[in-house]
C-alpha cells in the first residue's frame, strides 16, 4: 500500500467526485473528503478565493456554489495523479445570479490523504467574451 497519502485514489475516484458535483450531491462530495478537508473556492475576497476548512464549512461553501449557480456543471473532466497530488481539468457551465450564461475552463488541484481529498483548490479562467 502506498505511504504517500494517496491510498485508493484513482482517476475513477475523481470521476465519481466530478459526478457528485454535477448531481449537486453535497453528502457524496463530503464523503470523498477528509474530516479536516479544505476547499479553496475560485471566487472570494482574498487572493486565494474563499477558504473553507473542515466538513461543516466545506459543506457551506459547496452549498453556496450550488445556490449561486443552480444549474452548474463541470463537463469533460480529465484527471491526472502524481503521488499524493492530482489535477482535474473541466469546463464549468452555469447561469450566474444575474442571469448571464457562464462558460469557463478551470481545474482543481488536489492533495490526497488516506484515500480521500484533503484539499480541493479550484481555479478557473475569467472569460470576458
Amino acid at each position: 500500500m502506498p505511504t504517500d497519502g494517496s491510498a485508493k485514489v484513482t482517476t475513477e475516484f475523481l470521476d465519481a467526485f466530478a459526478e457528485a458535483w454535477n448531481r449537486h450531491d453535497v453528502d457524496a462530495i463530503l464523503s470523498m473528503m477528509t474530516p479536516e478537508c479544505v476547499f479553496e473556492a475560485s471566487r472570494g475576497p482574498e487572493v486565494k478565493g474563499t477558504r473553507y476548512v473542515g466538513q461543516e464549512e466545506v459543506r457551506r461553501g459547496v452549498e453556496e456554489v450550488f445556490a449561486s449557480f443552480p444549474d452548474a456543471r463541470w463537463d469533460g473532466p480529465q484527471h491526472f495523479l502524481a503521488g499524493d497530488r492530482g489535477v482535474s481539468e473541466w469546463v464549468f457551465t452555469a447561469t450566474g445570479p444575474d442571469g448571464a450564461r457562464v462558460e469557463v475552463q478551470g481545474c482543481d488541484v488536489f492533495t490526497f490523504r488516506d484515500g480521500k481529498i484533503a484539499v480541493k483548490n479550484s481555479y478557473r479562467k475569467q472569460w470576458t467574451g
